[in-house]
């Protein structure tokens, strides 16, 4: 089997777009905040679930924060990564209910305390964005 060849730069730069239109500010955030522990990790970022994973067909960028906010809440321990993809979740398109229910349906595979933190990491996400009660995302 033949590998593809990739540019590295282009790799970075595909990465760097995709991250921006899901995550926006906080994916910038969070790789600023890794520039002065572990530059290349930031890079490994960029370029690996953005530039190779989130860019690839087949999913829709609706669908695969989706299954992020499922896999990071399902996880239990990775609250700062799910706060940030909740935001991506509306950024892309998902409602605030629709984000509930994803949480919600963890609590049959992940369980209570898994959906739980999920919830409350949502409903900071949310106050911090004004959404309350039954409102949709913009």
């Amino acid at each position: 089997m033949t590998l593809p060849r990739t540019n590295e730069h282009e790799r970075f730069e595909r990465g760097l777009r995709a991250l921006s239109e899901i995550d926006g500010h906080a994916g910038e955030k969070v790789v600023a905040q890794l520039a002065d522990i572990a530059p290349d990790f930031a890079r490994y970022l960029i370029e690996f679930p953005f530039g190779d994973i989130y860019s690839r067909p087949g999913l829709d960028l609706r669908s695969r924060e989706i299954a992020t906010i499922a896999a990071l809440a399902a996880l239990g321990n990775a609250a700062p990564q799910l706060k940030v993809h909740i935001e991506a979740g509306l950024n892309v398109g998902l409602s605030r209910d629709e984000i509930v229910e994803i949480l919600i349906q963890m609590a049959v595979y992940a369980g209570f305390p898994a959906a739980l933190n999920g919830l409350f990491a949502a409903k900071e996400v949310f106050a911090a964005r004004g959404l309350s009660g039954q409102e949709r995302a913009a």
